[in-house]
């Protein structure tokens, strides 16, 4: 058994339970020894201390971050190249300058599939049908 399950305030739900009903004092009797040696063991085991030092840490101020550059970089000296022209250049359109295709034919939908033979036109158009 782990010891994050010490103690009957804690849960693996993360919410709180309400207040248990026993069917007899017997019973309730039972619980109660069962929670006190529960109390008992994670004393020994040091839990108090650790859930103490969670609580700590939660009160701690929150990190700051500072993003300035650090006074020994000194890079304003580098200047960037300015060519006055466009980021990049448009690549070409490609377009289909052989005289082996026929044209493109439509399988389905938007299967675009090059046609080079007339037996192949014929072939699509059995196949769609």
């Amino acid at each position: 058994m782990t010891m994050h399950l010490c103690g009957p305030a804690l849960t693996t739900t993360g919410k709180r339970k309400g207040k248990k009903k026993f069917a007899s004092a017997a019973q309730a009797q039972a619980a109660r020894e069962l929670d006190a040696s529960w109390k008992e063991l994670c004393k020994r085991q040091g839990v108090e201390e650790e859930e103490r030092k969670r609580k700590r840490a939660m009160k701690a101020e929150p990190l700051v971050y500072s993003l300035s550059v650090p006074a020994d970089r000194n890079n304003a000296h580098i200047k960037s190249l300015n060519s006055g022209a466009g980021v990049a250049v448009l690549k070409p359109v490609p377009v289909y300058t052989g005289d082996k295709m026929i044209g493109i034919g439509q399988l389905h939908k938007s299967n675009a599939v090059p046609v080079f033979r007339e037996e192949d036109i014929k072939d699509i158009a059995r196949m769609r049908r």
